[in-house]
């Protein structure tokens, strides 16, 4: 009987006995692991809190999530266009009657004005349109009312007044321009002249014709 009281009592306090005491050494190499368990748990939370509020700022900026920006808008339609190497800029000539000249981009080139019976008018032209070819009436060339006659290259000038004259290629008289005034008030140049004020200038573009001497006699 006092043999299996002493068996049990022995079981029993091995079932309680406490468990043995762990170094020191292992309980800061146990506490040193769970912090960087800690940190990197902190790290990786503080990673997607950034990412979050990042692309919640993209969203309140663009206006979109993951779509990219549209290109810039095309420019106006109002908006003046940008002059190509091709295309000439706005050109302002000048004539002088008296002198028998005309005066474009650098360019001089002879001209022949009105006579005295059909003078040339004088004063701020505007280019109002243009006609690589125009019959009119043979009399505004001294030919009489029953002949029409193809010009070439031609370029309308309107004065303030309304007022109409003409730059045109005189290919019935190449000697006269830069010697004498044959025309019935127009400007009359060279075709080869002609068609090249003919593609320099634009409606819109100004020339100022003018008399520096007496008009012809």
């Amino acid at each position: 009987m006092s043999d299996d009281l002493t068996d049990l009592l022995h079981e029993v306090a091995d079932r309680h006995r406490a468990a043995p005491p762990v170094p020191g050494q292992e309980i800061r190499r146990l506490a040193e692991r769970r912090g960087r368990r800690r940190r990197a748990a902190y790290a990786s939370g503080a990673a997607a809190v950034v990412l979050a509020l990042a692309g919640g700022l993209a969203v309140a900026f663009t206006g979109h999530d993951g779509a990219r920006p549209e290109p810039p808008a095309a420019a106006s339609a109002t908006a003046p266009p940008r002059p190509s190497p091709e295309q000439p800029q706005r050109a302002t000539a000048t004539v002088d009657l008296t002198q028998h000249e005309l005066v474009l981009s650098g360019r001089r080139l002879p001209v022949s004005g009105g006579t005295a019976q059909h003078p040339t008018p004088t004063g701020r032209m505007t280019v109002v349109a243009k006609y690589p070819e125009r019959r009119l009436p043979g009399a505004t060339v001294g030919l009489g009312t029953e002949y029409d006659v193809a010009m070439h290259w031609v370029v309308e000038l309107r004065a303030a007044d309304g007022t109409t004259t003409y730059l045109v290629a005189l290919a019935y008289n190449e000697q006269a321009p830069g010697e004498r005034d044959v025309t019935r008030g127009w400007i009359g140049l060279r075709s080869a002249d002609a068609k090249w004020c003919y593609r320099l200038l634009r409606p819109g573009d100004v020339i100022r014709v003018n008399r520096t001497g007496p008009a012809p006699g």
